[in-house]
């Protein structure tokens, strides 16, 4: 490892965390300078950004911009991202080195660029340095990445789900699966609820929460504000710790063509499950439902995202078991009524709302 005063040491790897890309190194040697943390939590876009590095093997190459954005996630870089976007220049060799604030506070490590053509446009990406101080300090103590775990499935909302579960704006995470045994489930966290804040910080969306809960120490007691029937409930929920192996949760042919419904179900057809669907679309032995086996193309049930092989498990809250249940839910649904679904897709939940066209 080259210092800036010329000095080589030879680093000792720490540990490493590939869900966030970080690795702590330990050098020896005397008067080695160190820098101020600052906090992540507290930017702001359009405040000042240094990025620090050695791009292209430029030794202590010092860039500056602003901040662009912050809480950027889905970016497809680690698997926990909340990363801070910036303008300052950040090219290959950047990686690794600070993002500091013009106070000389690490604010965040440079992590990656978006780029056509391999070099700088505009465009970088740098791990907060709250979750990199969470990281280090977790790396130091115990050699590996203890985060803490809360035992849900969770998707994103857009407009339509907000509407159909009593949110006036698309804020939160919309639970879909809770795990058994899990800390969500002991404390009463129930599919179908919206959580929109945990220790009274306002959750923005799903990557939030997930980032969040895998910050906070295993054992916490957090409060945990959901959407439940379109009324506010406050939960508490001990934090537990994220298994290595997360389990996935357990869950002759008669068919309903839809040509009968004057709805959204029209576009659909669906058919009993059977121990050989069962077996094609892995799914648990238990599972109840309608298989989906036919959606016109350019409906609203396609536009909406609903798939061939979807389990049809409720339709506006109201468990579907088998034919009977859906026939008699569907035939009591008006041409223009939006409908919310939970579907079980190879294992998993997820909610869908179709609207009509």
């Amino acid at each position: 490892m080259l210092l800036s005063d010329k000095r080589e040491f030879k680093a000792k790897m720490i540990g490493a965390d590939p869900k966030t890309d970080i690795a702590v190194i330990k050098i020896d040697g005397d008067n080695l300078p160190t820098i101020a943390w600052g906090d992540s939590d507290k930017l702001q876009v359009g405040e000042f950004a240094i990025a620090v590095g050695n791009p292209f093997g430029l030794n202590q190459t010092v860039t500056m911009g602003i901040i662009s954005a912050v809480g950027r996630a889905n970016v497809g870089i680690a698997e926990y991202e909340d990363f801070i976007q910036t303008d300052a220049a950040i090219n290959p060799g950047n990686s690794g080195g600070a993002l500091v604030n013009i106070r000389g506070e690490v604010i965040g490590i440079n992590a990656a660029i978006f780029s056509q053509s391999g070099g700088y446009q505009g465009i970088g990406f740098a791990v907060p340095s709250n979750m990199v101080k969470a990281v280090m300090d977790s790396l130091i103590k115990s050699g590996k990445v203890i985060r803490g775990w809360l035992g849900v499935s969770i998707q994103q909302l857009n407009a339509e789900l907000a509407s159909q579960f009593g949110l006036k704006e698309a804020r939160g995470a919309l639970v879909n699966d809770v795990v058994k045994g899990s800390p969500a489930e002991k404390g009463g966290v129930q599919r179908g609820d919206v959580i929109i804040s945990v220790n009274g910080k306002t959750i923005e969306d799903a990557a939030h929460l997930r980032n969040t809960i895998a910050q906070t120490p295993v054992g916490t007691k957090v409060k945990i504000k959901v959407i439940r029937d379109k009324k506010e409930k406050e939960i508490d929920v001990t934090i537990g710790e994220l298994p290595k192996d997360i389990v996935k949760l357990n869950k002759g042919i008669e068919r309903d063509e839809g040509d009968s419904y004057k709805n959204v179900f029209t576009s659909i057809k669906v058919e009993n499950i059977t121990p050989d669907i069962t077996r094609q679309l892995e799914l648990p032995s238990n599972t109840k439902g309608m298989i989906v086996a036919y959606v016109e193309p350019g409906s609203a049930a396609a536009d909406a995202g609903l798939r061939r092989g979807d389990v049809i498990q409720e339709i506006n809250k109201k468990r579907i078991n088998n034919s009977a249940d859906y026939k008699a839910v569907v035939s009591k649904i008006k041409k223009d009524d939006a409908v919310l679904l939970l579907i079980n897709r190879r294992g998993n939940t997820l909610y869908l709302t179709i609207t009509s066209e």
